[in-house]
Parts: C-alpha cells; sequence; structure tokens
C-alpha cells in the first residue's frame, strides 16, 4: 500500500433511535414536533398535494398528444456504417458488432461522414443524400 492508494474511510452513520429519551436529542415526540398531520402514525400528504388548493398539475391545461402509431427508428451514420466489418449491413449484423444498441423499429441511415467502402446496405429508410453518397462509394441499398 502506498500513500496515493489510499481512500476515504468507509463512513458509518448510526441511525436514527427515536423515543429513546430526553438525552438522544430524540425523545418525546421524537423529531416530528406536536401534533398536526405530519406527526401523525401514517400522516403525510400525497407528492404534488398543495393543502387543498388547486394543484398545479390540474391547473395547466393539457397540451398536445401521442402519436400510438409513431415509428421510433435507430438512426444509423455513414461513420458508423464504415466501422463494420460485414460487406451486407443489416440491423442485426450492426446490433451484433455493437455499432447500435437497440434496433426498435428499424434503422434509418443519414449522410452524416463520408462511407469509404462498397457496402450493401438494407434498412427501413435512407436519407436522399445517404443514399446518393452510399451509391457513388460503389455500394447498394435496398429498402426493407
Amino acid at each position: 500500500m502506498q500513500l496515493g492508494e489510499l481512500g476515504p474511510a468507509d463512513v458509518r452513520v448510526k441511525r436514527k433511535r427515536l423515543g429513546r429519551g430526553i438525552g438522544s436529542g430524540l425523545g418525546k415526540t421524537s423529531g416530528k414536533g406536536h401534533k398536526g398531520q405530519k406527526a401523525r402514525s401514517g400522516g403525510g400528504v400525497r407528492r404534488g398535494f398543495e393543502g387543498g388548493q388547486t394543484p398545479l398539475y390540474r391547473r395547466l391545461p393539457k397540451r398536445g398528444f401521442t402519436n400510438i402509431h409513431a415509428k421510433k427508428y435507430t438512426e444509423v451514420t455513414l461513420t458508423m456504417l464504415n466501422k463494420s466489418e460485414a460487406t451486407e449491413v443489416t440491423a442485426e449484423s450492426l446490433l451484433a458488432e455493437g455499432i447500435i444498441g437497440k434496433i426498435n423499429d428499424g434503422i434509418v441511415v443519414i449522410a452524416t461522414g463520408n462511407l469509404e467502402k462498397k457496402l450493401t446496405v438494407k434498412a427501413k429508410r435512407f436519407t436522399k443524400a445517404a443514399a446518393e453518397k452510399i451509391e457513388a462509394a460503389g455500394g447498394k441499398i435496398e429498402v426493407i
């Protein structure tokens, strides 16, 4: 062991022992004060409760909606495609190589960066610029 390897000691905080006499500092009312809702057994208010006043989440109007049919695509850049070892690139091959973390509803290829090799890319969607760059590099695109 050397001086640079030393770390702080494990801090062990003693738990509060409530109702154990006046000398403990937490005797009698056990740190809850006198009477009231928060002093009672099981007492307290729920999150967002404002003492009976109409809470903020009910005073504000509802806005927008969530499209239940929306597709969530994983974006793949041309720079990411350069890292791939496969000649035929699919969502599954990118996932297996660890280039993407999740497929979601499919992948969309976007034109960030430049493609330096000839690839056959299979994806749900391609941006126009990405499709042009892949074909300019001598590759092919296939929309699944």
